[in-house]
C-alpha cells in the first residue's frame, strides 16, 4: 500500500451496496487479500441479479424460472466464497507447506462443486 492509501474494508449495509470504510487503527488484518477486487465485482454482480429476480417474483413470473435464477444466484455466491477461502488460506494460512496447501485447495473445490 503507498503512503498516500489509506486500508479500508467492506461492508454491505443491507441496502443492496457495498461500501468502503477506512480501517481503524488497531483493526489491520496485516495482509493484503489480492482478489479483494475480484470479489467486490463478483459480490456486485450477484447483488444485481439477485435485485433481477426480485423483481421477477415481483412480476409473478413462472416459478421454475425463478428458481432456475436463484439456483445461477446461489452458484455465482458459492463460486465467490470459494474465491474468499483461497485467498485467505494463501494470504493468511499460506505459512504450510505448499504440498498440503494445493491438497486443501482441490478439497475445497470438490466440497464447494
Amino acid at each position: 500500500m503507498h503512503e498516500h492509501e489509506q486500508e479500508v474494508y467492506y461492508h454491505d449495509h443491507g441496502d443492496g451496496h457495498v461500501h468502503a470504510h477506512p480501517v481503524e487503527p488497531g483493526h489491520a488484518h496485516g495482509h493484503v487479500h489480492t482478489e479483494t477486487r475480484a470479489v467486490l465485482n463478483r459480490l456486485s454482480r450477484a447483488i444485481g441479479h439477485l435485485e433481477s429476480v426480485k423483481r421477477m417474483v415481483e412480476d409473478g413470473r413462472d416459478c421454475t424460472e425463478v428458481l432456475v435464477q436463484l439456483a445461477a444466484v446461489r452458484s455465482a455466491l458459492s463460486s465467490t466464497a470459494r474465491v474468499i477461502l483461497k485467498d485467505h488460506l494463501e494470504h493468511c494460512v499460506g505459512d504450510g507447506d505448499s504440498a498440503d496447501l494445493h491438497a486443501l485447495n482441490e478439497a475445497i473445490d470438490k466440497f464447494m462443486g
